[in-house]
């Protein structure tokens, strides 16, 4: 059987300095991609391959020299790294080839594949050649005997990615060693790739009608055909990073990305169904407006959260009730609020810097050196509701607050500057995607209560 090269990509000396690759979110592409590395060392040797490391010490073209003086006819060689870029919205996985190499980029989309199918949340820039890559070419696609391909297996300057990689690196590394090892014993045997398996036909209904074509299942997510998002009058060009998916001719698009287009996206487990529905109830102009009323009644927020993590109600029962209480005295939209601290508490798991016992829901900052990086505290839930309800306001409104002011960091504020979710991004959150991560949110909520 054939051997495998794995290189982390980064780490070693390139011009007299040490080489981290990229540097974003308190990491560095190095350490990422030794830690994915080290993961699939342990998948592929599990699966009896002989798996030879790339020392990271090593500058680029002292990897290919010490990949070369050891190959062997039917070895592979594989290379991964992060994507960076100055825009953090850039997102997803690229798969290259060496140019006008088909049997290469076949096993490139292959490889791409296999690691989307464990990480679906992940979007695909496709496999591409080597000359569209930033520098025009690769030396790891040019200059190495055996087989190789690279990957940018995510976008080290997106939060989102940069997230996915941190909480689900197994899947990556699982999804990753089974398309390396498929690749391995392709090259070994000369036979061709396994072939793509056959995924799980759905049923897609759209505003109470059954459509007359079909969707497909991929790792329990719902794919429809890309005529039906026209249809809809989806514009998916200002969204590039929707993951589309070829399958027997047809391309497919995830449905639960449609929500940023105010379509509302259900599923009907028991008649296998993805029900689309493309007329709001709730009126859109306000939807993602910060002053209102909230749609829901506390029994609804409750089973969402229950839904979410149903921990979360033994640990503070009455908060919801705390949202549309306070939300309501200030004329700021509870369900807004409600979601934001779902986001921000990771659905009360309290899984960052945050812990419960700060009361503290909407990640506000202290004031002053003694602050401390957590954040601020407060004396109860309603409290650090209250605080998070007058932070929005400050934000959204110049109307006077009507009780006494708790947010420690309300003064701060320009008054009334983000009256809409999507402006607290960069405002409140540094991530250029804060509010449409909320608005996803609420998006779910109204679908949960039938209100949308």
């Amino acid at each position: 059987m054939g051997r495998i090269f794995l290189s982390a990509g980064h780490g070693g000396f390139e011009n007299g300095v040490t080489d981290p690759g990229a540097i974003a979110g308190g990491t560095t592409e190095a350490q990422e991609m030794i830690q994915l590395r080290d993961l699939m060392v342990l998948e592929l040797r599990s699966r009896s391959f002989e798996v030879l490391l790339v020392p990271d010490d090593l500058s680029e073209s002292q990897s290919a020299f010490w990949i070369n003086s050891r190959a062997q006819t039917g070895d592979v060689a594989f290379e991964m790294h992060l994507g960076a870029f100055t825009n953090p919205s850039l997102r997803g996985a690229t798969c290259y080839y060496i140019a006008n190499n088909d049997q290469r980029e076949k096993q490139a989309e292959f490889l791409l594949l296999s690691m989307l199918r464990r990480v679906p949340q992940l979007p695909s820039r496709g496999a591409l050649p080597d000359t569209a890559s930033g520098l025009g070419r690769l030396s790891f696609c040019r200059d190495i005997i055996p087989a190789s391909l690279f990957m940018e297996v995510a976008y080290l300057t997106n939060p989102s990615d940069r997230q996915l990689l941190q909480t689900k690196r197994r899947d990556f590394a699982i999804g990753l060693s089974e398309g390396v090892s498929a690749w391995s014993r392709a090259i070994d045997s000369g036979a061709p790739l396994d072939p793509v398996p056959i995924y799980p036909t759905i049923n897609i209904r759209i505003n109470g009608q059954v459509y007359g074509e079909q969707g497909i299942l991929i790792s329990n997510n719902a794919y429809i055909p890309v005529d039906l998002v026209d249809s809809l009058k989806a514009d998916l060009s200002a969204i590039p990073q929707v993951r589309r998916v070829n399958y027997r001719g047809v391309v497919y698009v995830k449905a639960v990305e449609l929500r940023d287009f105010d379509i509302s996206v259900g599923w009907d487990k028991a008649t296998r169904t993805v029900i689309l529905q493309s007329i709001l109830k709730i009126c859109k102009g306000t939807i993602d407006r910060i002053m209102g009323h909230g749609n829901t009644a506390e029994v609804q927020l409750v089973e969402f959260l229950k839904q979410q993590n149903a921990e979360a109600l033994g640990l503070y029962p009455d908060l919801a009730q705390l949202f549309r209480e306070e939300g309501s005295v200030e004329g700021v939209n509870y369900d807004i609020a409600f979601c934001q601290m779902l986001l921000e508490t990771n659905f009360l798991r309290f899984s960052g810097t945050l812990k419960p016992t700060q009361n503290n829901f909407g990640g506000l900052g202290g004031i002053g050196a003694g602050a401390g990086s957590e954040g601020a505290t407060f004396t109860s839930a309603r409290i650090g509701v209250r605080a998070q309800i007058q932070h929005l306001k400050a934000y959204a409104s110049t109307e006077p607050v009507v009780q006494e002011i708790v947010d420690p960091r309300f003064r701060f504020v320009t008054r009334g500057v983000a009256p809409l979710l999507s402006q607290l991004s960069g405002r409140w959150e540094a991530d250029l995607t804060y509010g449409d991560r909320i608005l996803a949110i609420v998006r779910q909520l109204y679908e949960s209560a039938s209100l949308l």
